[in-house]
């Protein structure tokens, strides 16, 4: 739980002043009458003693991280230890290892002064309340104190337990005293993560007892603990591993989009969030240095800018990888626009230095879009789609940046509450696939099936998918809106195989999906999720796609490709795709534009398009499927013009997966295609 400081009062200052003298003077009393004036006689002390000793110094050195954990600076393992010894020997050589290790442990980690003077103090006095309970159960010298000196038993848990708890509400009050020097209140920090901290002190004092056994036992015993501490250790080390894997870039070691969104999350939802900025940020002309000189001096390149804008940035800024060649800078504290123009001016100013690469001087240039919390909003998903809208805006205008601006975008409120609902849907399952079949024209193929999105508003009805589908592309619900598509597709495709139809499906993907290697990710969970070969399922991408930028997503067709997933060429006719374009991608299907079909018959210029499209694609090894087949004569006309397989009202609208399964049953007998070509029309 993250609190913004305020300005402490006089009664918090008061309290932090009694709380930190309190610890200071009557722990260091603690200390120095151990040392000076009781002097236990640590010389004659058993083997024993001194190796939990060690493991007290180990414990405090060695604290453990987890992935996700509250404390980022650990759970320390030495309390158990202190325990033992208290437990063995009494409080003053509890008190002397406690504040040599405190001492070691924070003067390795370069603490201030005060916080060492406070944290000795405020352990030898949470430790002091631990043996009053002791003491009140009749052992104040330890259990080799007594005479004759007696082992554990189980009925010692009853002073043991509150022993623990005894020195957990010290501490935490004694830590949530001095708080008031930060602004906030004794409460709210003593009950700040209470039940965390409950957890993990009881975790690491449950071990105190075992220690004990051991040291009853033999000394030879103990150093056996030190197996399952590595074991916890070396979790801890791998979940973190993990954790880092996952919210960081792999190539530039940048946090990733996934951090980044949780850190923007973590400050606005903090009451009265300070003020901060949003910059997107993206290379100009990134491509042609793939494209020419490789993907090798791509990548090399991008550690280079990953660098150059770190170093333009203050201490306190964070700097993302988004993918490919986009970044965002978060620029906490930042309120008004002129003071993030001028972080962001001397960014692209480290960027427009030389890099010298492979023997090449090469020049990049970067556009910036700017957007300002809370005066552009408190929503993470509006400040980044924000600063995406000026960024593009800086590229239209060959601007250095651009603030975001209301005035200039181009979205409506209602637009921007129709991406708001769509998120709300995409989370709640609430849109659906529909699926239309793809026959083979001459009927020896088994029919496959288009999946298609449908949204049904609970307010709003019906909603085209023409409308929602190009909101998401621009506020980057994209990736998720295509990962919920292919889960959906794919686990109907599962059932369908239960009942043993085995049939592909299709899916579109965006140019958004193409870029960056999530989506190759995503369709590899899903296949493994519901257990499909590769060969089931088809992606279709538009040819506008690959012309706007063809080289940035050739890697992830690739990785699809080495999937084994079969990739289509959606609209064929409506771009520009050059024959060499079309040589390097791995597609094997070209769908003719539904624009040139329907007329096929009665416009003589679109039979040669047909025609000439239908050719090509059989010369370079493709299938042809041709869309928006409404009529028998264009059925009979792509027949007859060699056309390969073919979609369309004329053979079925897009059904639910209700309708569509039982389209697929009439329509396939015997594990085997039927010939859907009657004289009637489509079976």
């Amino acid at each position: 739980m993250s609190r913004r400081p305020e300005r402490p009062s006089l009664a918090r200052w008061s309290l932090f002043s009694v709380t930190w003298h309190l610890s200071v003077w009557g722990g260091w009393a603690l200390v120095v009458a151990a040392a000076f004036l009781v002097q236990p006689d640590i010389g004659v002390m058993p083997v024993s003693f001194w190796v939990i000793a060690a493991l007290v110094l180990l414990g405090e050195l060695r604290p453990v991280r987890t992935a996700g954990s509250f404390d980022p600076q650990g759970v320390v393992t030495s309390t158990a230890f202190v325990f033992a010894i208290m437990y063995l020997w009494g409080l003053w050589p509890a008190i002397l290892l406690q504040a040599g290790a405190t001492v070691v442990s924070e003067t390795a980690q370069r603490k201030e002064h005060w916080k060492l003077f406070f944290n000795v103090g405020q352990y030898c006095l949470s430790i002091l309340a631990a043996w009053l309970v002791m003491a009140a159960a009749g052992l104040p010298e330890g259990l080799h104190g007594t005479t004759p000196a007696r082992e554990l038993v189980g009925t010692d848990l009853f002073w043991l337990v509150p022993t623990w708890l005894v020195w957990y509400l010290v501490n935490n009050a004694l830590v949530s005293g001095v708080s008031g020097d930060e602004g906030v209140s004794f409460r709210a920090a003593f009950v700040e993560d209470f039940w965390y901290y409950i957890f993990t002190t009881a975790a690491v004092c449950a071990l105190s007892p075992l220690v004990v056994l051991a040291a009853e036992a033999s000394a030879w015993y103990i150093p056996l603990l030190l197996v399952p501490m590595f074991a916890v250790h070396k979790t801890a080390r791998i979940s973190l591993d993990e954790q880092h894997k996952a919210l960081h870039d792999s190539l530039t070691g940048l946090p990733n989009r996934k951090l980044l969104l949780r850190q923007l999350e973590t400050t606005v939802a903090r009451p009265g969030h300070e003020p901060f900025a949003l910059a997107l940020l993206d290379l100009d002309r990134f491509k042609e240095v793939n494209d020419t000189l490789g993907h090798h001096v791509g990548d090399q390149l991008l550690e280079l800018v990953a660098r150059r804008i770190t170093g333009a940035l203050r201490p306190d800024d964070v700097v993302a990888r988004l993918g490919g060649d986009e970044f965002a800078i978060f620029l906490p504290g930042v309120e008004h626009g002129a003071d993030a123009v001028e972080i962001a001016q001397r960014v692209r100013g480290a960027l427009e230095e030389p890099f010298h690469l492979e023997d090449v001087l090469l020049e990049l240039e970067a556009s910036i879009g700017i957007t300002l919390s809370p005066q552009h909003g408190d929503d993470v998903e509006q400040l980044m789609r924000g600063a995406d809208v000026a960024m593009y805006l800086a590229k239209e205008l060959h601007a250095d940046l651009e603030v975001y601006d209301p005035t200039r975008d181009h979205n409506s409120t209602d637009r921007l509450g129709l991406l708001a609902a769509l998120r709300r849907a995409i989370d709640n399952d609430e849109l659906e696939l529909h699926y239309q079949p793809i026959v083979d024209l001459q009927g020896d193929e088994t029919p496959r099936v288009e999946a298609l999105v449908r949204w049904n508003h609970p307010q709003r009805g019906f909603i085209p998918p023409d409308e929602f589908i190009p909101l998401a592309e621009t506020s980057g619900l994209m990736h998720r809106l295509t990962a919920f598509v292919i889960d959906t597709a794919l686990g109907q495709v599962a059932e369908w195989r239960r009942m043993g139809l085995v049939t592909e499906v299709a899916v579109n993907v965006s140019a958004r999906d193409l870029h960056g290697s999530e989506l190759a990710r995503t369709v590899s969970e899903a296949l493994a999720k519901h257990r499909l070969p590769a060969a089931l399922l088809k992606l279709e991408l538009t040819e506008r796609t690959l012309t706007a930028d063809h080289s940035r997503v050739l890697d992830t067709l690739e990785a699809l490709e080495a999937m084994d997933v079969s990739l289509s060429l959606d609209d064929f006719g409506t771009g520009f795709s050059s024959m060499f374009m079309l040589k390097r991608l791995p597609v094997s299907e070209l769908k003719v534009d539904r624009s040139f079909v329907t007329s096929l018959t009665t416009v003589e210029g679109d039979l040669s398009i047909v025609r000439t499209i239908i050719d090509l694609a059989h010369s370079l090894g493709m299938t042809a499927v041709a869309e928006g087949v409404e009529t028998k004569d264009v059925w009979d006309a792509l027949r007859s013009l060699g056309c390969d397989t073919a979609q369309g009202w004329f053979v079925s609208r897009p059904m639910a997966a209700e309708q569509a399964t039982a389209w697929l049953f009439a329509n396939v007998g015997d594990g085997r295609p039927l010939h859907l070509v009657r004289d009637a029309g489509i079976a």
